[in-house]
């Protein structure tokens, strides 16, 4: 801390806060003073708030007007770099500094004081009375060697209850002790063997570990197919990583993944890392920001939001399937994990790799214009292959009009399970049907609160609207006309797809993957285990089992609607169909055993479907960059999106207009503006939606031009106005 400045007692200083005041507001330093970048706690009104030191004060108010920081917290202060990451993050997806404060800060109880458990140790007395449950205790600490452990570890691991603990404290045999929750994690050593490297491979990883070793920034993208052993390579950047002292973190786009990556890492480096996601204890989020912040925690494994942790050290960032979409925030601070993550490294002399078998384009742009380097996977490692790929053309299948698995997909199912294989049927629809339709007047079931159609979810016995989440009872009565029991399902989902393929293959054991089908990310990780080892014999899945599960015993994959994806007017529809269909098919003969793709598809003359069956990926990019250069579109041209919401229809579509009709900041750096228009999804918990499209040349400066428009006329106090910067979907 000695670099940075520090305020003495009494000196006015900016705090940044995580209130929406727009900025840094003054206050006098604390007893004892304060350091830049320190977190504290502030008087705001009648309450107390969390801030972080910012700078000097400069509103040049009286010392005797400033109100006094309340405490300085007991956490590591913010570094340089990272308030500096907030700054650009909030400059580029223009959204205020105190909502950037709030998404780094997402911990419970950073304001309390270091919070403490008890522990028990082996004490010196020997019990009066030696009983067989409290031999299996004192046996079970002595495992321990020494170490801590809790009351309730320790009882499992003698499986006792907490009663023969309590007796034994009692008798001076276990000593009972508090010490603070927040511990370090567990020493990871990179020094351990990893598994011997391929040739491609080991040339890939020593590229990495050369990049690590320079100490600079640079990006890397890592493409490789499926199998290729990507995840390998980059341990091996993340092995040089720590052996310099540095922190490393990995990105996942799915929890469900973490569970088979946490082994990977632990028989790697002989500990586990920390965990930074939505499906990790409040208590151990505190642990993992607090000691991260201190430098106690080497390895970070999370979600998006774990870019925003308060790293000490960062010299590594690995964005895994870089390519996802869920890398996208959507909501609050609209930002993209993947880029943000290459702005961090940036800052802070740090190496990023993204990996994917299917790069976004944007980043095969980047690596073909030589702003990032490229290293390339192309074989399966060890005996795998890849999965031959076919298609069945819907159009010469006979199939009744509420089926969906053809013929041919059905004997190639019943083949696989005579071998004692598994099967995946792929389709990317959660719920057991899209459409709830009355027979009798022709009324699609709506959601309340949005337009949209609501989803039967069979299992679950109610409807679900996926805009909202708000759900209902199955109707028997018509809600429009009354008519009783005329209601009938449209289209399929995955639900609908379970209950066919327990008709067509009673036998069978079956696994359905869809997100709103688990309670918590404990339970689909254990159903991921169960499949992987063998507990089912089909699985019917979403997009949830594209993303970089391994099933060493699944060889075959239907996809049931290879045409769903392509069909509408996002400028990434084919990237993302192509996208999805290699990474699903990609699940496919993992192990040793082949494996095989079958796309049932109505279009087998599609582009997109030609050039996943033929594997060339280039072609495919350098024919979609081609378009997009054409169109000025991204990653060639750059698109922001404003998406205006109220209660009144009409107040939302006149701001907008008023906002269309001030629009000479856009026309002044050549940007173009469209709508405003109903926003696809118009209505969303009971507010209108109207959407407008900015599009501008790639070298303008469009955030301040962004800025300024807006800033000219005040919307009303109930209308919400959103940016977009790189809009990933246009609802």
């Amino acid at each position: 801390m000695s670099d940075q400045p520090f305020y003495a007692e009494g000196t006015p200083l900016g705090v940044l806060t995580t209130q929406p005041l727009g900025g840094v507001l003054d206050y006098r330093a604390p007893e004892g003073g304060a350091w830049s970048g320190a977190f504290v706690e502030v008087p705001l009104g009648p309450r107390r708030v969390l801030g972080v030191v910012w700078g000097p004060g400069e509103s040049g108010l009286p010392l005797e007007k400033l109100r006094m920081v309340n405490r300085v917290l007991d956490a590591a202060p913010m570094t340089d770099a990272m308030r500096a990451f907030l700054i650009r993050v909030s400059e580029y997806t223009l959204t205020p500094l105190p909502a950037m404060l709030r998404l780094a800060t997402r911990a419970p109880g950073l304001g309390d004081g270091p919070a403490m458990r008890k522990v028990l140790q082996i004490g010196g007395a020997e019990p009066a009375r030696m009983t067989d449950a409290r031999l299996r205790v004192m046996d079970a600490m002595a495992s321990y060697g020494g170490a801590a452990v809790t009351p309730g570890e320790l009882a499992q691991a003698a499986g006792v209850s907490n009663a023969v603990i309590g007796g034994l404290v009692k008798s001076g045999a276990l000593v009972e002790h508090d010490t603070p929750r927040d511990t370090p994690y567990p020493y990871l050593n990179p020094a351990l063997p990893g598994p011997e490297l391929s040739g491609d491979q080991a040339a890939a990883a020593a590229s990495l570990r050369a990049a690590v070793a320079s100490g600079t920034y640079g990006t890397t993208l890592l493409k490789g197919v499926t199998g290729s052993g990507k995840t390998e390579v980059y341990l091996d950047a993340v092995a040089e990583c720590l052996a310099r002292g540095r922190q490393a973190l990995v990105l996942l786009p799915e929890i469900a993944l973490t569970a088979e990556f946490l082994a990977r890492v632990e028989a790697r480096f002989g500990a586990r890392p920390a965990e930074w996601h939505s499906g990790v204890t409040m208590t151990e989020r505190r642990r993992c920001w607090r000691m991260v912040g201190q430098g106690d925690a080497q390895f970070v494994v999370g979600a998006r939001s774990a870019l925003f942790l308060p790293y000490q050290n960062l010299g590594l960032i690995v964005v895994d399937e870089e390519h996802d979409t869920s890398y996208k925030q959507e909501d609050g601070v609209l930002y993209n994990a993947r880029d943000m993550a290459v702005l961090r490294a940036n800052l802070c002399g740090a190496q990023v790799v993204l990996a994917s078998a299917t790069p976004s384009l944007e980043s095969w742009v980047n690596a073909r214009a030589g702003k990032y380097t490229r290293l390339d996977l192309t074989a399966r490692f060890g005996p795998q292959e890849l999965p031959q790929m076919r298609t069945i053309d819907l159009r010469s299948e006979v199939l009744p009009s509420n089926r969906w698995i053809s013929p041919s997909l059905v004997t190639a199912v019943t083949q696989t399970l005579a071998r004692g294989e598994q099967a995946l049927l792929f389709l990317n629809r959660r719920g057991y049907a899209p459409v709830t339709v009355c027979r009798a007047c022709g009324q699609q079931v709506g959601c309340d609160d949005c337009d949209a159609r609501m989803v039967e979810h069979r299992f679950q016995k109610r409807l679900m609207c996926h805009q909202c989440g708000a759900t209902k009872p199955m109707p028997v009565v018509c809600p429009s006309c009354g008519v009783a029991d005329k209601m009938a399902a449209v289209g399929p989902g995955v639900e609908r797809l379970a209950e066919e393929a327990v008709a067509l293959f009673p036998e069978a054991r079956l696994a359905v993957l869809s997100s709103d089908l688990f309670g918590s990310a404990r339970a689909l990780k254990a159903q991921i285990e169960s499949i992987a080892q063998g507990g089912a014999d089909i699985i019917i899945g979403t997009q949830l089992v594209a993303k970089g599960h391994n099933f060493p015993h699944l060889t075959l994959v239907g996809v049931i609607d290879s045409d769903l994806g392509l069909q509408g007017s996002d400028l990434r529809a084919a990237e993302r169909t192509f996208q999805l269909i290699r990474q699903v098919a990609g699940r496919a003969g993992r192990a040793e055993k082949p494996g095989v793709a079958l796309l049932q598809t109505a279009q087998p003359d599609h582009p997109v479907i030609r050039a996943i069956l033929a594997g060339d990926d280039e072609a495919f990019w350098q024919a979609e960059a081609a378009e997009r250069e054409a169109a000025q579109v991204p990653p060639f041209g750059r698109m922001a999106g404003i998406i205006l919401s109220g209660p009144d229809l009409d107040a939302v579509f006149a701001h907008g207009t008023a906002l269309a009709r001030a629009d000479a900041p856009l026309r002044r750096i050549g940007a173009q503006l469209y709508g405003p228009a109903p926003a696809p999804v118009a209505r969303i918990r009971g507010r209108h939606r109207v959407r407008l499209l900015v599009k501008a040349p790639r070298t303008v400066a469009l955030q301040s031009a962004l800025a300024a428009w807006v800033a000219q006329i005040k919307p009303p106090t109930n209308l919400r106005l959103a940016i977009d910067i790189d809009p990933q979907s246009f609802y």
